[in-house]
């Protein structure tokens, strides 16, 4: 799998109460991926981005919200999330910005 292909599949990770919780207790990874990607695809783009190895993959996909705005009727996009599940004693690195913007202000303030 190519690089550019990686990113096509893996759009971002999920910060969510419950992100964290499986990520502190089963080793489970949140991802956003696109709507086309198989198992296998998210599998091997995860192994070769972050080096790890992954276990099992499952998958979920949230229909939209239909919403208005006004007097017009909208459509949130559906999106697909997937539950990577990685060998034990392993974990994925996140850039941590919560301590750039500590800094940030800290330096300000002087």
């Amino acid at each position: 799998m190519n690089n550019e292909r990686i990113y096509q599949v893996l759009r971002g990770p999920v910060f969510s109460e419950k992100a964290q919780v499986l990520g502190d207790t089963a080793g489970v990874q949140v991802f956003k991926v696109d709507l086309n990607a198989t198992k296998l695809e998210i599998k091997k783009a995860v192994e070769q981005l972050f080096g790890v190895q992954v276990v099992k993959v499952n998958t979920t996909i949230t229909k939209g919200k239909t919403k208005r705005f006004g007097k017009t009727l909208g459509r949130r996009s559906d999106v697909k999330k997937a539950y990577v599940t990685l060998k034990a004693g392993q974990d994925v690195e996140m850039a941590d910005l919560g301590d750039t913007t500590a800094d940030a202000t800290s330096n300000a303030a002087e």
